[in-house]
């Protein structure tokens, strides 16, 4: 089975072909990573614009590539609430004729992460300057560094991808109507 996942980054790439690997066991997952624009801000502040950008590079992938089995698009974003920040990430998934989504779990931000996030800076650059890193977003992300890598980037993204393929999964066609 090949999988275009519509990033190079290797958080995102790993997610893709574990969940891919629990969910299709009986085949060889071949995952394929390629830059695809999300036409959103690099760092989207809804919902909305979140989910956008994941729909984005599925799009981008269908319209640009044809011998996949899926393709993947996959887009972090916070949402800033009175009571916090929370970050989170959707994930869109399609096999070049239907679409799902699903959401990671949300978690909230520190503010001097948010104060940064308010400055213009993207989360992975303003998670490296509160805790010291370099490129922890290709890492265990914000969650990892806040949980002492007890959850990672990927171990979020992991059942969301498996969540956004719950309606191509054999057992569950019927049950969408697709």
């Amino acid at each position: 089975m090949k999988v275009y996942v519509a990033s190079l980054n290797p958080v995102k790439m790993n997610a893709c072909r574990t969940a891919f690997a629990k969910l299709f066991p009986q085949v060889t997952i071949e995952t394929v990573g390629i830059a695809a624009d999300s036409g959103v801000s690099d760092q989207p502040v809804t919902e909305e614009e979140t989910l956008e950008g994941a729909r984005n590079r599925v799009h981008y992938l269908i319209k640009n590539y044809r011998d996949f089995d899926y393709v993947v698009g996959i887009e972090g974003g916070v949402e800033m609430k009175k009571s916090a920040t929370w970050a989170f990430a959707w994930m869109a998934v399609s096999d070049g004729i239907r679409y799902s989504t699903a959401c990671t779990a949300r978690f909230p931000l520190p503010e001097k992460v948010t104060k940064l996030l308010r400055d213009g800076l993207e989360l992975g650059d303003a998670n490296d300057r509160v805790f010291g890193q370099h490129n922890s977003k290709q890492k265990g992300g914000a969650i990892g560094l806040l949980t002492g890598e007890a959850i990672t980037r990927t171990d979020l993204y992991e059942p969301a991808i498996m969540m956004a393929l719950i309606p191509f999964l054999q057992y569950n066609k019927i049950l969408y109507d697709y």
